[in-house]
């Protein structure tokens, strides 16, 4: 089992954050490995939209469709997929620090198989390192005001 939890503080307000992190279509903006989004079902988002991801990663391309099984608007998304070698589940949790902060947490835990279970010992602390050099990412484009509020044409 991989369980993997990373923070960051964004100076931005709540909405802002939530709308740009939750909206697919932002994906391959600041997750350094996804390199392309597909919906699978019509917009907007939903609990059981489905989005297809391509992502890049242990030098493997990797294709699987997450479903939406929660989304609270501006507060939880919890995504989950049981395609491909690592069933995996992601959740991404918005909270108001102080006026125009914003802590992001994006939780991935999932169970590998294959090939992938031979890497879990090493799995968690490679995740950590893509998911802290993603939420740097979101953070410098939503502090940079380059994230838009998109939220009602996704």
């Amino acid at each position: 089992m991989v369980d993997v939890i990373t923070e960051i503080n964004i100076l931005s307000p709540l909405k802002q954050v939530a709308e740009f992190a939750a909206n697919p279509d932002n994906a391959p903006e600041w997750y350094v490995n996804i390199k392309s989004v597909e919906w699978k079902t019509p917009k907007p988002l939903t609990r059981g939209s489905q989005i297809a991801f391509k992502a890049q990663f242990l030098g493997r391309e990797l294709a699987y469709i997450y479903e939406v099984v929660e989304f609270v608007l501006d507060k939880k998304m919890v995504m989950r997929t049981t395609d491909g070698p690592f069933p995996m589940e992601t959740t991404y949790t918005w909270e108001v620090i102080e006026k125009d902060v914003t802590k992001m947490t994006l939780r991935n835990r999932g169970n590998p198989s294959g090939f992938s279970k031979l890497l879990t010992p090493f799995m968690g602390s490679m995740m950590k390192k893509a998911n802290k050099k993603d939420l740097q990412k979101i953070k410098e484009i939503l502090e940079k005001g380059e994230g838009g509020t998109t939220f009602g044409t996704f």
